[in-house]
């Protein structure tokens, strides 16, 4: 079947029927310079932790590797603009900033099952077989969905959508059957860098590059260990991802605020008091994050990354918060614990905690906390000082 195949016209309407917002429809291949540049992020060490990224390169580079019987993909998108500019959190340091995506129920679950819909009718309807895929596999699904026309990969390396910006879930449908080529997309980034400029920890080496290893949202999402120094105060109050490259990209401003009762922001997400987020132990945040991206970071990270955005809030008032915490049961929490208060108390309070605490501390990662910290002058970071995307961030551009 060639590109004007009627099997398109009637997989758009069953899958705009199940309540996707964009379709579009690609060859099952990628072309060769997609595979020669996630070999250049994975030689350069880009991908950090990431070490599954390493370990599927061969599938995730040719989607043939993935499923040899493959021969064309379905493309489809989930609006989810939010109802406020995520940049506005930035600028309430007593509160956590949340990413956008993760402040509502998961999306692969909600995508899964449409697209498990989506299949199963294409499958009793057109014939052949498909497999699905929503992010949980080796599938390189934003330049899929630029074949496919839903938009283009902008500098920030995220997809930028005409229609609806930066806030697009993506999934992908492969099948047997023969759909034909994508049309593709133009790139309409032009001269603009504000995603580029924004970022707070320089995480783009160059356009359409980016260094995860420096990204806010892999540093708080899947960087297991205690972040690096340098990071921290430029994280600010994010707590758990980042949305200033996707959040600043003139493009949203055709985007309209996300319709989908499915995948509602949660209220108490949005923007909640960093005084409450560090009181939570296991059951409690497994309670507030059920059925959200945060549960799978797990408490212990989510609190290091809640304990950097209170050594970054200026509030004395959040001391009492850090302190408790000095006696965690997790060191990567009692780390950050000790990096907090020594940006919160003057140093002749934090060198009587430090002689307090320091003695019995047993992980030497938190006691070389208490080392370090004792060392710096209060209220300011080592390397990056104050927050650097404060003052880059006139009119920008965001990823995640």
């Amino acid at each position: 079947m060639g590109p004007s195949s009627p099997f398109r016209t009637q997989i758009e309407a069953q899958a705009r029927a199940l309540g996707f917002d964009a379709v579009g429809f690609t060859l099952a291949a990628l072309p060769p310079e997609t595979s020669a540049r996630l070999a250049a992020f994975l030689a350069d060490d880009r991908h950090g932790d990431m070490g599954w990224m390493a370990d599927t390169v061969e599938r995730r580079g040719d989607p043939q590797m993935l499923w040899p019987a493959a021969r064309g993909v379905v493309m489809v998108g989930v609006n989810y603009a939010p109802a406020r500019d995520p940049l506005e959190l930035i600028e309430l340091p007593e509160r956590g900033a949340i990413s956008a995506y993760a402040q509502r129920r998961d999306y692969h679950d909600v995508l899964k099952s449409r697209l498990k819909g989506l299949g199963r009718w294409m499958v009793a309807t057109l014939g052949g077989e498909v497999k699905i895929f929503v992010d949980t596999a080796p599938v390189m699904e934003k330049p899929l969905a630029e074949a496919a026309g839903l938009g283009w990969q902008g500098k920030h390396t995220n997809l930028v959508s005409r229609e609806f910006g930066s806030w697009l879930f993506l999934g992908a449908v492969f099948t047997t059957l023969e759909l034909g080529p994508g049309p593709g997309h133009d790139d309409l980034c032009g001269a603009c860098t504000r995603c580029l400029d924004i970022c707070p920890t320089r995480a783009f080496p160059a356009p359409y590059q980016l260094d995860a290893r420096r990204c806010i949202a892999y540093l708080t999402i899947e960087h297991k260990s205690h972040i690096a120094r340098e990071f921290r105060a430029a994280i600010g109050n994010r707590v758990f991802g980042c949305d200033d490259c996707l959040a600043v990209c003139p493009w949203n401003k055709f985007a309209q605020e996300a319709r989908e009762t499915a995948l509602s922001a949660r209220v108490a997400l949005d923007a909640p008091g960093l005084a409450a987020l560090a009181t939570l132990d296991d059951a409690a945040f497994r309670s507030l994050f059920a059925g959200t991206p945060v549960k799978r970071t797990g408490r212990d990270r989510f609190l290091r990354n809640v304990l950097i955005a209170i050594g970054n809030s200026g509030c004395p008032e959040l001391v009492p918060s850090a302190e408790r915490l000095l006696g965690d049961p997790s060191a990567l929490v009692r780390a950050m614990a000790v990096w907090a208060l020594s940006r919160l108390l003057s140093p002749e309070l934090f060198a009587r905690l430090r002689q307090m605490h320091r003695e019995n501390e047993l992980d030497d990662t938190v006691r070389a906390e208490w080392v370090e910290q004792g060392s710096v002058e209060q209220g300011s970071d080592p390397k990056m000082g104050s927050d650097p995307g404060r003052s880059a961030r006139g009119g920008g551009n965001h990823d995640r």
